[in-house]
């Protein structure tokens, strides 16, 4: 069987177009992306409730309210969590399957919901994001690559981008919650332990889910797998999936013996698939994502809008139009090419920078603070209309495809090197911005996009290889 006819292939699917599947004409797949994309929805609202719940955890907390490193750290917690979680989430996808996996992230992060909910002070609220985060992490390498071994492979950039849509989705729920509880006696805590009921609801459904069938095949379970992949495909392409992945796992276990950390440095296909993943994941840090994500309410209170009901609704707009680009991301990930959007989003996004910043300047040096006020709001809600259907999506999926079969879950996990990056975002925006000013920070994450481009040119022109 040539490359060109392999199942899902260009050329595959044109000898057979009968054989291709659309997004709505499984609902079986449907259903299995949609709860595992429950893991992103957990990652992106533990990202939106505590931008608005650290508004009023400053009105309970006094040593919070007097201290910006205190309330980085708050922030900050769930992101040293998701590190670790990250890292263990690669070992438990191999040793124990996709779906026990997502199990044990559901249970921590519940644990973390409620600890955190009944924290008595800052330091037992720290420790509750910890769990959280801990959560996070292995949910966020987990549920990619769960969503992408289950999917056709014409279908695959959508339905992955769709664990992307969840964690926007997760977002934009956030904000609807931190409104609905403003007026609400122990507003954060509501705010914070709701975080847990997404979780429960994950475990529940995942329980009458199946594992993953390509990891059922690289267990030996045959059977299983071909039950599993008989829900997704019709009886004429079955056959040919199923040959496809036995001779997959035949080639890969005829390259290695074991798999080891130190292949990243020895095999030049894992080596650039390293390269590939790990710096879509750092380049969409340089942006800022974070910072807008976790400081929303914050940074709209320091463009003038004092009022935390109006940060959270100025905020909750933004939120919308995050999960609104990342329906356009789906449709466009599969059509438009990967590198195209990503490079097309970060202009966007680099011309939205110049204007956040320019505005904190304009408004330092200016008392029309209103005009350059809303100019600010303007520039926020440029900022995620072009974050969101390209840098959002594009690193994740790129990252659920690129590692060979048998290091996927081990590899997968280095691509999310993106949560070492968010942490020092999230732990220093408010130092920084306390330090240099407004404007200056948002204009060295222009200068960063700024570099995106540049290492992009090099490593396409000594490598041949696009990010």
């Amino acid at each position: 069987m040539t490359i060109d006819s392999l199942p899902g292939s260009s050329g595959y699917l044109d000898m057979y177009p009968e054989r291709k599947i659309s997004y709505f004409k499984n609902p079986y797949v449907l259903g299995l992306t949609f709860v595992a994309g429950i893991g992103g929805l957990l990652f992106g609202y533990d990202t939106g409730v505590i931008s608005g719940a650290l508004l009023y955890i400053k009105d309970d907390f006094e040593v919070v309210k007097q201290s910006s490193f205190l309330q980085e750290t708050i922030v900050s917690m769930a992101l040293v969590g998701a590190i670790i979680g990250a890292t263990a989430g690669g070992w438990l996808n191999d040793a124990y399957g996709r779906k026990k996996a997502t199990l044990i992230s559901d249970v921590v992060f519940a644990v973390g919901s409620i600890v955190m909910a009944a924290a008595p002070d800052p330091y037992v609220l720290i420790a509750g994001r910890l769990l959280v985060g801990l959560g996070v992490g292995v949910a966020s390498v987990t549920a990619p690559v769960y969503i992408a071994e289950a999917s056709p492979s014409e279908i695959r950039g959508g339905l992955v981008s769709t664990n992307v849509l969840m964690i926007t989705g997760g977002q934009f729920i956030s904000y609807l919650v931190n409104l609905a509880f403003t007026e609400v006696p122990g507003t954060w805590r509501w705010m914070l332990g709701i975080s847990g009921v997404p979780a429960v609801i994950q475990f529940i459904l995942m329980l009458f889910l199946p594992e993953s069938p390509r990891w059922l095949f690289m267990k030996n379970d045959k059977s299983k797998a071909i039950s599993v992949l008989s829900k997704i495909y019709g009886f004429a392409r079955l056959e040919d999936e199923i040959d496809y992945l036995t001779d997959q796992l035949e080639a890969e276990c005829q390259k290695k013996s074991d798999v080891r950390y130190l292949d990243v440095f020895r095999r030049k296909e894992i080596r650039l698939a390293f390269l590939i993943g790990a710096g879509l994941q750092a380049f969409q840090q340089f942006t800022g994502i974070n910072t807008v994500m976790y400081y929303s309410p914050t940074i709209v209170q320091m463009a003038g809008f004092e009022s935390n009901q109006l940060a959270l609704l100025l905020s909750l707009i933004v939120a919308a139009m995050n999960a609104a680009g990342t329906i356009v991301g789906i449709y466009l990930i599969d059509h438009f090419g990967r590198r195209k959007l990503a490079l097309t989003s970060l202009s966007g996004v680099f011309v939205s920078l110049l204007i956040l910043s320019g505005s904190f300047f304009a408004q330092s040096s200016s008392s029309s603070s209103a005009v350059y006020g809303w100019l600010a709001i303007l520039g926020l809600a440029l900022y995620i209309a072009s974050f969101s259907p390209g840098m959002g999506p594009v690193p994740w999926t790129v990252n659920s495809e690129i590692y060979p079969e048998s290091y996927r879950g081990m590899w997968g996990h280095v691509g999310y090197c993106e949560l070492d990056l968010n942490l020092i975002v999230a732990q220093s925006f408010l130092s920084v911005a306390e330090a240099v000013g407004t404007g200056w920070t948002f204009l060295i994450l222009a200068g960063g996009c700024t570099c995106i481009f540049v290492c992009d040119s090099a490593l396409a022109r000594n490598t041949g290889i696009d990010i």
